[in-house]
Order: C-alpha cells, then structure tokens, then sequence
C-alpha cells in the first residue's frame, strides 16, 4: 500500500512554503484558524511542524489549490488511512469549509466527506476491510475525529444545508457525514 513518509511531507511543505512564501501570513488574524499556531504538529508521529503555515495558505488565493493538496497529503498516512494529526486538524478543516470567502471551500467539503468515509469504524466488519484499514484499536484517529465531527455538529449540518456549495452533496455523502457526526 502506498505510504506517504515523513520526509516525504517534510519536503512537500517545504517546497510549498518555497513556492509560497507568503500564504502563512495570508490567514494569520481569521477566527477559523485560532489556535493553529498553538497546536505542536511536530508531535504528532509523522507531521512535519509547518502544518499551521499550510492551514493559513488555505486563505491565499493564489496558493490555496496546492495548500489544500499538501495537506491533504500531510494529514493522510496513505489513501486509505487518516493521520494522527488529521484529528487536531479537522476543527480547522470544518470551519473553514463553512467560511464562503475560503477560496478553495468546495475542496474543502470534499475533503471532509473522505475524512468522514474514513473515520467509520470498521470493526465488525469484513477481514479485507480491516486489512485495508485497520482495526480501530490500531487507528484511533478515527474515533478521535467522529468525536471532532460530533462536537462540530452544526457546522456539519450547516455545510449539509448550504446551497452555496457549487455542487452540493449527495444523498450517501449526506448519509456519511451525518454517521461521523453522530455519537
């Protein structure tokens, strides 16, 4: 299965900062982002410390694309599986998909519909499911980040309720959002 290392995004946020450099200053002062700057992303095994650079270069226009696909490439251990830190990260995600001004709001939900596809626990179900994904018990970020989706309840409902999202969502990703919302 194809892993993402940490090197590998210690070196995809440098080279975005790089390119960027000015995309962290871009949303030092919006209220989705307080308390970025104070979480230790470094400490989570396997995130590189520039995480809270990368969530403000979600607000630059010109950076905002390719913040959102370095972080989603951050966030993620592989294709299949969430991050320890994508849980610290998701509060930052959820508000800032419910924010109009965000440039790149619908990546953002769709980004929370995998985050949420993803959290589901898999125990109980097929062995290949659990192969693929991993037990909960090994993958609490799952858990964690139901809880997140659960204590940002409105803002999922919100999001779900929005008809300013260009594509809206559809009935199973409603469906999916609403479990990983819902204790």
């Amino acid at each position: 299965m194809c892993r993402i290392t940490a090197a590998g995004k210690e070196a995809a946020v440098a080279r975005f900062l790089q390119e960027f450099p000015r995309a962290p200053q871009a949303g030092r002062d919006h209220p989705a982002l307080r308390g970025c700057d104070d979480i230790v992303w470094a400490d989570f095994p396997g995130c590189p410390a520039g995480v809270a650079a990368v969530l403000r270069g979600l607000l630059d226009p010109a950076a905002a694309s390719e913040a959102e696909r370095v972080l989603c490439n951050v966030l993620m251990d592989s294709v299949f599986r969430l991050g320890p830190a994508m849980p610290a990260a998701l509060p930052f995600l959820l508000r800032l998909a419910a924010d109009p001004a965000v440039p790149v709001r619908a990546g953002l939900a769709e980004v929370l519909l995998v985050v949420a596809e993803l959290s589901h626990s898999v125990d109980g179900g097929s062995e290949q499911a659990i192969r693929v994904l991993g037990s909960d018990h090994e993958r609490p970020e799952r858990a964690l980040c139901r809880a997140v989706f659960a204590e940002h309840v409105d803002l999922v409902r919100g999001l779900l309720d929005d008809r300013t999202l260009p594509d809206g969502f559809a009935p199973d990703e409603r469906a999916s959002l609403l479990k990983a919302a819902t204790p």
